[in-house]
Formats: structure tokens, sequence, C-alpha cells
């Protein structure tokens, strides 16, 4: 098995399954994102996207269907093993073989977390039946540990949109609409997953120096993504023409090179929060609240204003209103 050392990561091109157990210690990886072949003839995918495939990288080594039951409990295994309690794994599969792929994760201790729906663009056109235009995405842990999920990593708690939804809220549910990055005249493997997916598991499940593991590198893309975001990365690619290409790519991503780039949360907690309420404090929240509604604000808009004004929570500046007789709950369509 070739061994290369990029930065201090260090890769392999081999199989995953016997490369993590002659490699990887047990309890070592605090993160696994991957996606495994798709066990449906992916070297012909050319026929399903009706796409150009002179810029694609050749080498792609496929499991045939009908060993992708045990290959995947195989692999799966290899990855319990090696996260530490407490480790997270993404394992990004399409529906053919999903069954496969939790059968496997129920043979093993890993416990679901989530299970995520990948939105993208541009699905498999159809004309007989509906268009298939999502993955899955399965969000587990290894118990034993405290697991890592940054909640404020993209958006702070109290941030809110334009319609005043929160943006944390939505940046976590279990439903991600993500592009695929389209790359004309540049090479590319089969299926690379965007950096922007990838970029909001790492941030949510690891943190800097944290080590990211991916047992099917393909074009490195979780690689590239977990070094630019200064965290170290390892993993495993049996294709010797494609491992050779991406590593040498990989030499020229920096050690946190995006991290400038990323967003930067707005978060801290309300400077009031837990400070009991006096007298005076519930004399101005009541007169302030009567004179904002008054002045024609909504009652949710109303509260938010208050929350800045007087450094406290919404569930805070609600429940008081009520203990003094005011109903916070609005009817629909007056903007509560």
């Amino acid at each position: 098995m070739k061994v290369e050392e990029v930065n201090g990561n260090i890769f392999y091109n081999g199989d995953c399954i016997v490369g993590a157990r002659a490699h990887i210690p047990d309890d070592s990886v605090d993160l696994i994102v991957t996606d495994p072949p798709y066990g449906i003839n992916g070297d012909r995918l050319h026929h399903h996207y009706n796409r150009d495939e002179r810029f694609v990288v050749g080498g792609y080594v496929e499991v045939p269907a009908s060993d992708y039951g045990d290959f995947s409990l195989r692999w799966i295994r290899e990855a319990e093993r090696i996260l530490r309690p407490g480790g997270s794994i993404y394992i990004v599969s399409g529906y053919t073989n999903l069954y496969h792929i939790l059968h496997a994760l129920r043979e093993t201790r890993l416990r679901e977390v989530n299970h995520i729906i990948w939105r993208y663009n541009f699905g498999v056109y159809t004309s007989r039946k509906y268009v298939s235009s999502h993955y899955h995405i399965l969000f587990y842990e290894k118990p034993g540990g405290e697991r890592t999920f940054n909640l404020e990593s993209r958006y702070g708690a109290g941030e809110r949109g334009p319609d005043s939804g929160s943006l944390n809220y939505r940046d976590r549910e279990d439903v991600w609409c993500i592009n695929r990055e389209y790359k004309p005249g540049q090479a590319k493997n089969k299926n690379e997953l965007p950096a922007e997916l990838l970029t909001k598991m790492i941030q949510y499940s690891s943190n800097e120096g944290d080590l990211v593991c991916d047992m099917f590198l393909g074009g490195f893309s979780t690689a590239k993504v977990a070094v630019g975001l200064n965290r170290r990365a390892t993993g495993f690619e049996v294709s010797e023409q494609v491992f050779d290409l991406r590593i040498e790519e990989l030499r020229d991503i920096g050690k946190g090179c995006l991290l400038s780039a990323l967003r930067n949360p707005r978060t801290g907690e309300p400077e009031n929060r837990g400070r009991p309420w006096t007298d005076a404090d519930r004399e101005t929240l009541l007169a302030r609240f009567t004179g904002l509604i008054e002045s024609g604000e909504t009652k949710k808009r109303a509260i938010e204003t208050l929350g800045r004004e007087l450094g406290r929570g919404r569930w805070a500046i609600e429940k008081m209103l009520k203990k003094q007789g005011v109903r916070t709950g609005g009817r629909r369509g007056d903007g509560t």
C-alpha cells in the first residue's frame, strides 16, 4: 500500500478496510465524512446524467451490487473501530443501496443522530417517473464520549433573517438545499461532493486540530476542505490513477486557507439573562411594550425590540409579560 504524507497529513493508496486495520489505531479519529461507491455501475454514470466525460478522471473502482451488503458491513465496522468515543460519521448515499448501509450501521454500536436529505440541482432526467434530485446523509455517533456539535459555528442562536425567522434553526433543519459544483474544462471525479456541503458538516462536527477521515477519498474533496478549515486529514483511495493526481493537488491547499472566508456568526448571551427582575424592570417592560404596540408594531417585533433594549432572551420577556397579564400569542396574519 502506497503511503503519502502532505504537510503532516497521511493518505493511503489502497483498500480502506485492509488499510484502516493496518494503519489507523482504535478510537483515534474525531470525524468521518465519506461517500462510498454506488454499487450501481458508477463507472457508467454518464449514461444516467448525459454528461461530457472528457474531463472525468479515469480509474473509478466500482463495487459489484452482489457484494455491496458485505462490503458495507466490513468498512462500516472499521469506521466504528477507528472513531473515538463520541466521534461522528456522515455517510452520503443514494437510495439504491441505502438499505445495505442502514443494515450495516444497525450491526454496529453506532447510534443515529439525524437522517439528512441533501437536495441538489439538476437531478437525473426522466420522462416516465419523478426526477431523482436528492441524496441521503446518515449522521451517526459512536457512544461513550462527548460528541462535538458546534451549535453556533455558522449562525448565532439569536440571529434572524429578513422575515424574522431564526437563521440558526433553518441551517440545522434536516433537509439541505446545496447545489452541486460544476467545473467545466477541469479534471473531476465521477461525483465530487461540493465544498459547501463538506464545510457545513465539518464546521458543526469537528474543531480545529481534529482528525477528519474519508474512507473513500475520490477527488480528495473532504481532505481539501478539512485541511482548509485547519483540521488534520487522512483517508484511503483504492485507484492509483485517482490517488496520484489528487495527492499532488492537495499539496497546494494551505492549512486553514478557508477560515477567512467563513461567515462570522453573531453569538453571545443576552447581558441580563438569568438576572432577577426588579419592580422597576417590570414597569419598564410593560410601559415599553404598550408603547410599541400602540405605535403599530406587531407583538413579535415588539418582543424582539425589548430583547435588545433590556438584554434579555425572548422567552424571558414573554414569560414576564404573561405574568403581568399581557397576552403574547398572536392571531394568524398579525405577524406573531
